[in-house]
């Protein structure tokens, strides 16, 4: 794999997720920031954009299947919790190659957007029950050195449009001891 910040090898880059987000009448404002690989990275960006701001985990279970669950960005998530809830045995983080190769995405710059590259429909897309109660939510545009905003229910809207309607759960959190 390239340069983690060559971006131009990517299956979809930015421009074309806007012009996609454009054509369904999708509002959307995108600002640039230095690459962010990490939620505390993203806080040094977080009033730029209104409304809330996310975490995306790219997992996989042994059988192969994989989910994007988008959530959060301060939401700790109870893996084991999420397993039983998606009924998918043992979950684990995808490789960069899985993520790239299914996702069009490298580490630092998941988003839900990047079931735009998905054409064979492997990843089930999941979101946060908490995160959908916002108005407005912000996303990497396939690349983390630009955040995008838009609506909670264009979001919706533009997973339809791709043919990857998200299930919506509410995310097991894991508790402290």
């Amino acid at each position: 794999m390239s340069d983690i910040s060559d971006f131009s090898e990517l299956p979809m880059q930015a421009e074309g997720l806007f012009c996609k987000l454009d054509q369904l009448g999708i509002a959307h404002e995108t600002v640039t920031h230095p690459p962010i690989f990490t939620v505390e990275e993203a806080k040094s960006v977080r009033d730029l954009l209104r409304g809330a701001h996310t975490k995306n985990l790219f997992l996989r279970n042994k059988k192969g299947a994989m989910w994007l669950v988008t959530l959060m960005e301060d939401k700790r998530v109870d893996l084991k919790r999420l397993s039983a809830l998606l009924n998918a045995g043992k979950l684990s983080f995808g490789s960069p190659e899985r993520l790239f190769s299914n996702l069009g995405v490298r580490p630092g710059s998941v988003t839900p957007f990047s079931v735009i590259n998905d054409t064979d429909h492997n990843v089930t897309l999941i979101l946060d029950r908490d995160l959908m109660e916002f108005e407005t939510l912000n996303f990497h545009p396939l690349r983390n050195d630009q955040t995008t905003n838009i609506a909670a229910t264009d979001l919706l809207v533009f997973a339809r449009a791709v043919s990857h309607m998200p299930t919506i759960l509410e995310i097991p959190q894991r508790t402290e001891t």
